[in-house]
């Protein structure tokens, strides 16, 4: 188990934060042993703040006993709710199913590993006034060389697809405006950006430094190939930078096919002998045929997202809640 950790409140941030009820939405996978401590700490926040708040923790499909744990800590906490979905649907399906769920007027997201620190959500909170949308930028890295570099590369493909420099400063910790949510209130595609649908009710993004803590229990469940097809998710099913580049990669071999048959014709006028057959032609034959073959993937990738949406697949589906 982890230990219970008491930690002090920045009360010179909470003295700055203007009064609003706040829901805090946890996506939870095999977490059952970090939410008691989480939601304790959550606890002493809100008590802090002194204002209404709710906890909803959305099970997304875990395999240890976090479903139990979230219903006992609902039982015994009537501000803290529970949401059970069918299975397995990835941390922003779940994300986007709590913050549809949220009663509140800032929701608050954030992991269940403990390494988002409910003591820094004060200095989220400060930055609304001016802000829709305040992330928490880690003040260092916590995780491996190979997890960094996957989530460096999600960033620049998140940053491809909203545009917006605040990209580089993405987190799951996060807080905004309740009201943003209804720019993707109809939103019903399988594949899930929370970072991209709040671009679409809102320009207002900033950042702020906070704690980022380590893991203390078990390990991060976004491996290195995960987080590469998460970013590949982003761009496919969120912008069309790989259409775009597909695009310039024809026009360039085009450029490049004129360039050797100028070429060709060349040697031949000057020296009246063609260029070298087998070599030359099969180099040329096996650059244009893998630029054609790369072109053909990425629709092939669009045309899957359009085929994904026609079948009309759930972003997510509820089996039970403790409401």
């Amino acid at each position: 188990m982890v230990a219970r950790l008491q930690v002090p409140i920045q009360t010179t941030v909470r003295d700055r934060v203007a009064a609003a009820s706040i829901s805090f939405v946890v996506p939870v996978y095999n977490s059952e042993h970090t939410l008691e401590p989480l939601l304790e700490r959550i606890g002493l926040i809100t008590q802090a703040l002194n204002v209404p708040s709710e906890a909803i923790l959305v099970n997304d499909g875990s395999t240890d006993r976090s479903w139990a744990v979230i219903v006992s800590l609902s039982n015994r906490h009537s501000w803290i709710r529970g949401i059970n979905l069918m299975r397995n649907y990835g941390q922003h399906n779940a994300l986007l199913c709590g913050v549809r769920a949220a009663r509140h007027e800032v929701i608050v997201t954030m992991d269940d590993d403990l390494q988002h620190p409910p003591e820094e959500v004060p200095r989220l909170l400060a930055k609304l006034d001016a802000y829709d949308v305040v992330y928490g930028k880690p003040l260092r890295q916590t995780h491996g060389l190979a997890r960094d570099l996957a989530s460096r590369i999600t960033k620049l493909a998140l940053q491809s697809a909203i545009g917006a420099e605040v990209a580089s400063h993405v987190s799951a910790f996060r807080a905004f405006r309740s009201y943003v949510r209804d720019a993707f209130a109809d939103y019903r595609g399988s594949y899930v950006s929370l970072d991209v649908l709040l671009t679409w009710g809102t320009g207002r993004f900033t950042a702020v430094e906070v704690r980022h803590d380590l893991r203390l229990v078990g390990r991060s469940n976004y491996s290195f190939g995960k987080l590469i097809a998460h970013a590949m998710n982003m761009m496919t099913g969120f912008s069309i930078l790989p259409l775009e580049l597909a695009s310039l990669l024809g026009f360039a071999f085009t450029l490049l096919g004129m360039v050797m048959l100028l070429f060709v014709l060349g040697r031949y006028v000057l020296q009246g002998s063609p260029v070298p057959g087998f070599p030359f032609l099969a180099s040329v034959i096996a650059i244009f045929s893998g630029a054609q073959l790369f072109a053909l993937g990425i629709i092939g990738e669009y045309l899957a997202r359009v085929h994904s949406r026609l079948m009309d697949c759930p972003t997510y589906s509820v089996r039970s809640t403790t409401d």
